[in-house]
């Protein structure tokens, strides 16, 4: 910002009332220092906000009161999993496709949940009806369970309680490696298509946010989803500046609260140190990312963050090495929507020079992308599958066909000419 810009918003805002906090140029410093620091890595990334912001002060009755995940997705399924010695509920949301329409299948980054993606969801609806959706809880995120087979929970039942009870109380180590979410995400997606009864897998869009981008663009250089995968998308996440992100985790982490007294007030801290920007996707995705321990250590703050990133260290260069070239040597059509053009290493600026790929920057959001400006994320993918919709293609006529329509004509009018003559 510049000090004229400066000059002008201390102006503005010294006529607001006092309990209205000033402007604070270390908000500007930090973000000039961090710009796509731990925020390429963590999809909790943010800058650290300053004390006179005011994170847990009282805010407008209703904006931080959460929204229900069924304003956003039609329905919501457990798929029982037995692999590795372990019991897994995959959890995902689900809102199915209408009249051969696509299916946007959509993974989040680590420490999010399948809710990151519940507001761009409902846009992309509200453009293309047709659309379906399908929204993965990661293992260790949101509410899908691992535990060890002899703790195995009923498969035909789980219930909110008995699944809350798990996360809160049942410690597994998680293997959280690249190949292994990719696995997962195959799974999840075989088994949505048997739970509902789908003859064949729609048209696939892979959409990934940060970690979910390297998931799926692993996915897609594999081909395990065959011609079915049109096209994939990855949100505001490149190799080069995620590895170097990887040197400010510990630092990022150090400096976010571990707890919160409410989880009204969990919303209002990803609001107030804008990590998330839109206030809609804050109260539809942070109820996902904590709960309220039973017996908590903290009394006056029970509310603590379900994924544990710091336990994800060992997985963090495993999720980035080799990315952009994956990116650039799979199969489909390939979209990169970015909070900043910064943000973009070497191989990927040669490829966006040689047309291997559409890029999109959205220099007004932050690093959720899609929950900081979801009708502009939802128009972007939306124009990005209709380019890619194979349905949609009118292929010109073979030349041997032209060529006996012509013949065909030719004899057609001669003989026409003849019975006139007759």
């Amino acid at each position: 910002m510049s000090e004229l810009h400066k000059t002008f918003a201390k102006s503005k805002l010294a006529k607001l009332p006092p309990d209205v906090p000033m402007y604070d140029e270390t908000l500007d410093e930090a973000r000039d220092e961090e710009g796509s620091s731990a925020s390429s890595v963590s999809s909790t990334g943010t800058l650290v906000p300053s004390p006179t912001h005011h994170l847990f002060a009282r805010r407008s009755q209703g904006t931080s009161q959460s929204l229900a995940w069924t304003d956003f997705f039609a329905q919501e399924l457990f798929l029982s999993e037995e692999v590795d010695d372990l019991h897994i509920i995959h959890h995902i949301y689900v809102t199915p496709p209408t009249d051969s329409g696509p299916l946007f299948v959509m993974h989040h980054g680590a420490g999010s949940s399948g809710l990151s993606f519940a507001t761009c969801a409902d846009e992309i609806r509200k453009i293309l009806p047709k659309a379906g959706f399908l929204s993965i809880d990661a293992r260790g995120h949101g509410r899908t369970v691992t535990v060890p087979i002899s703790e195995k929970l009923d498969q035909d039942s789980p219930s909110t309680a008995a699944v809350a009870q798990t996360e809160a109380t049942c410690q597994v180590e998680l293997d959280l490696r690249l190949e292994t979410l990719s696995r997962d995400l195959v799974y999840v997606i075989g088994q949505a298509k048997s739970k509902l009864g789908w003859e064949n897998l729609p048209d696939i869009v892979l959409v990934g946010h940060s970690l979910g981008g390297a998931v799926i663009t692993d996915v897609a250089k594999n081909g395990e989803l065959g011609p079915k995968l049109l096209a994939y998308a990855v949100l505001d996440v490149v190799e080069g500046s995620a590895m170097d992100a990887l040197q400010n985790m510990e630092k990022y982490l150090s400096t976010r609260p571990t707890r919160f007294p409410s989880l009204a007030s969990g919303i209002e801290w990803h609001t107030r140190s804008r990590t998330i920007r839109n206030t809609t996707s804050a109260r539809v995705s942070v109820p996902s990312l904590l709960y309220e321990e039973s017996e908590p250590s903290d009394g006056s703050r029970p509310w603590v963050w379900r994924t544990d990133l710091s336990v994800t260290k060992p997985f963090w260069e495993n999720w980035f090495i080799g990315l952009s070239r994956k990116f650039l040597d799979a199969r489909g059509g390939k979209l990169l929507l970015l909070a900043g053009t910064d943000r973009l290493d070497k191989e990927l600026m040669i490829g966006q020079m040689q047309g291997k790929y559409q890029l999109q920057v959205f220099p007004e959001a932050g690093h959720f992308v899609q929950e900081d400006q979801p009708t502009k994320t939802a128009q972007v993918l939306v124009d990005f599958y209709r380019r890619n919709d194979r349905s949609a293609l009118v292929l010109p006529p073979k030349v041997a066909d032209m060529q006996a329509a012509a013949a065909m004509k030719k004899g057609t009018g001669a003989a026409d000419k003849n019975n006139q003559l007759k």
